[in-house]
């Protein structure tokens, strides 16, 4: 009776690591999309508003789903707080680093960033939306190979999790 509930405790979390792996390779290509449609906005925002970063920031986050919101509401609440004596740059940085870990994007995506981040607020409005821009064709990059890692790996994730843990079930009876 044990054996049978340890083995049904080890098929079930086999079975959930599959599953959690697999959700994680879909949410990084809807996070990418949501990305890329915040910096049009923002782009938006900058060229034809002329509304100030921080402002143009929190309008972008609001379309936003939770991990990505709160990153681009961070950076400018940083932005915002003069008292704090940091840069743009800065305070994208401190909300990249922070909020990173929520979001189930990769490196590649975390470096298109880190460099769009760079030059956040250091010049004018046209040069912004040109790396605004830049950032975005690389985003479209990276969302064409999560959604292929997707359609590769998802399915794997979920088919080997499971058959994993009942290899191990059987190694154990």
């Amino acid at each position: 009776m044990v054996k049978m509930l340890g083995a049904m405790l080890i098929l079930i979390a086999g079975a959930m690591i599959g599953l959690y792996q697999s959700m994680q390779l879909a949410r990084r290509p809807r996070q990418i999309r949501q990305l890329t449609l915040a910096l049009q906005r923002l782009e938006t925002e900058i060229l034809y508003g002329s509304t100030p970063l921080p402002d143009a920031l929190r309008s972008a986050s609001v379309p936003l789903s939770y991990p990505l919101s709160e990153l681009f509401s961070d950076a400018a609440e940083g932005m915002s707080s003069i008292a704090s004596g940091i840069s743009a740059a800065e305070s994208w940085n401190k909300a990249m680093t922070e909020g990173w870990k929520r979001t189930a994007m990769k490196e590649p995506e975390r470096e298109a960033l880190r460099q769009f981040g760079a030059t956040l607020g250091i010049s004018d409005s046209e040069d912004q939306v040109k790396h605004i821009r830049m950032t975005i064709s690389h985003l479209l990059i990276e969302e064409r190979n999560a959604i292929d890692d997707d359609k590769n790996y998802g399915k794997l994730w979920k088919s080997l999790s499971i058959l994993g843990s009942a290899l191990i079930v059987v190694i154990m009876f």
